[in-house]
């Protein structure tokens, strides 16, 4: 038998359509790459987006071809995201901070015909041309005022190329199954992988974050994706915002503390998201001047785990929730959040704590389990540590190019971590499964010892990784940044730790850095680290 339903697809587009119907008014704000506010409003986005799936029809893109970005948070960028599936075709986000190899083998193995950049990555753009086999055209996200002269790639103008066009376009009808969008991995050991998402996927991912138990989005939210649209689509943010009719405040190329800060006040945002370096210098921003976050409430952190005393200080000082997310590439990429459940919210405050520094519990539509090496389930009892597995509807089933599945017999995904999951489902890493550091038969958790370290006051950053040991195989070294000014000492750190972790986890040797190696996602390289850590038993 049948259902007696309709057969309504999930495509990405019918996001943007809702939005212009019924929020169509709700402002999208933009610090533009040219300099000054840029007002719009998902109406207006709607039409353009319109037209740009118009224009591509009109250079011979259509259904599966892969058209690229090197862009910012901005309403243009928006604009890309919706209008290129809207086409038929497929929203390649690329990072401009990988490496430049990196992006020319990502653009290549793409396939991508068309490239799409803000002003900033033009001189980028015109070095790596002539290794891009596949672009036919290079569109620069401006208008013909700030268009460079003189240069080597024949630039056509975006404004120009949407203004041409008559805006009367029917999206292209597509299965909901269809590819929408295309992000590849950092790429931190070995080539670049592609994650190919579908309409269907990028649509149940946003129906899923937008819950209460989520990231709690509506239309009343006046949202600040700090996140960058080519970190796996800003966590989905600008299709749930779509769904929902949530305002959108966009930082474009600025990530400096003041300016987030500006826009926050003025703008009245009052949820925001971003790695924890963002915040790490938001909280000496904010130190420094006195400054308040006015009518902002939530802080959603992922990219790595937020420190206990960042959790604290934005709750005890500024009134702002700081809620932990958990995802990859690979998941769409949100898997985990930190809301508290019912339960949860029955514990006394620092039981409350506890959770909230754990990466959440699991949405619906993704199954989390844990592994261990043999491949046995293991229970959830916040003690045993394991592989963190997943499945679910808007998680790999393969990379894009490869014919071999990614999953295990069981379909689940192995996602590299490490963790932990306690009786009421909040799971927490605890390590990658290449970070973890083996003592004495035993694992420490480099992410518990990096979170404690950054409780000590003077401390900016810190990383930890294992370096060999005659005796316990691994000891952990611990890599510290101060913060401006400060006179903290190996001996300060030390005392520091005595009171948050074991004593057989304190690290070996600790090493001051001015700055920490990351990764074009804003990650601790940690491989940059275990060379250093090399050579630094070497000398020792």
């Amino acid at each position: 038998m049948l259902n007696l339903m309709q057969n309504w697809p999930l495509v990405v587009p019918r996001l943007l359509d809702h939005a212009a119907l019924n929020h169509g008014t709700r402002e999208i704000v933009t610090q533009t790459v040219e300099g000054g506010l840029h007002r719009s409003n998902w109406a207006e986005v709607a039409g353009r987006a319109r037209r740009l799936a118009q224009a591509l029809d009109a250079l011979g893109i259509g259904i599966g071809d892969r058209v690229a970005t090197l862009a910012w948070n901005t309403h243009r960028h928006v604009e890309c995201c919706f209008g290129i599936p809207g086409a038929g075709a497929v929203a390649h986000t690329i990072n401009p901070r990988l490496y430049h190899e990196q992006i020319v083998y990502i653009a290549n193995h793409a396939g991508d015909r068309v490239l799409f950049l803000d002003l900033s990555f033009v001189d980028l753009v015109e070095q790596l041309a002539p290794q891009l086999e596949t672009i036919e055209h290079y569109v620069l996200l401006t208008d013909r005022t700030h268009m460079p002269i003189g240069r080597s790639v024949d630039f056509l103008c975006y404004e120009e190329l949407v203004a041409a066009q008559t805006g009367d376009f029917a999206w292209v009808e597509i299965d909901e199954n269809a590819p929408a969008g295309l992000c590849y991995t950092s790429g931190t050991t070995g080539n670049p992988k592609g994650v190919l998402y579908s309409h269907r996927s990028n649509v149940l991912h946003s129906l899923a974050i937008v819950q209460i138990d989520a990231f709690c989005l509506s239309s009343s939210s006046v949202l600040l994706p700090v996140v960058p649209m080519y970190h796996a689509n800003a966590w989905g943010l600008p299709y749930a915002s779509a769904m929902v009719g949530a305002k959108l405040v966009l930082n474009g190329a600025h990530f400096e503390a003041k300016v987030l800060h500006d826009l926050i006040i003025d703008h009245g945002v009052n949820i925001t998201g971003a790695v924890p370096t963002v915040w790490l210098s938001m909280l000496q921003y904010l130190e420094e001047t006195g400054a308040d976050l006015g009518s902002l409430r939530r802080v959603i952190i992922g990219g790595s785990a937020a420190p206990r005393s960042m959790i604290e200080t934005f709750a005890n000082q500024f009134g702002v929730e700081v809620m932990h997310a958990w995802g990859m590439t690979e998941l769409s990429p949100v898997g985990t959040i930190g809301a508290l459940s019912a339960a949860g919210s029955e514990l006394p405050a620092e039981a409350q704590l506890d959770l909230r520094c754990k990466q959440g519990r699991a949405l619906f539509g993704v199954e989390m389990c844990l592994k261990d090496e043999e491949g046995a389930l293991l229970p959830r009892d916040d003690a045993s540590s394991g592989r963190l597995m997943v499945r679910g509807p808007w998680i790999v089933e393969r990379y894009y190019g490869h014919e071999a599945t990614a999953l295990d017999s069981d379909g689940f995904f192995d996602t590299g971590d490490i963790a932990t999951i306690d009786p009421l489902g909040y799971m927490q890493i605890t390590d990658r499964a290449k970070d973890v550091i083996k003592s004495g038969g035993e694992w420490i958790s480099s992410v518990q010892l990096e979170n404690a370290a950054l409780g000590c006051e003077g401390v900016a950053e810190a990383a930890v990784v294992g370096i060999p040991h005659p005796k316990w195989d691994e000891r952990p070294l611990l890599y510290v940044v101060k913060k401006p000014g400060s006179a903290v000492s190996r001996g300060d750190i030390l005392r520091f730790l005595e009171a948050h972790v074991a004593k057989w986890w304190l690290p070996d040797d600790i090493v001051f850095l001015e700055e920490l190696p990351h990764s074009a996602t804003g990650k601790v390289l940690k491989t940059v680290l275990r060379e250093r850590a090399r050579l630094h038993v070497e000398l020792a």
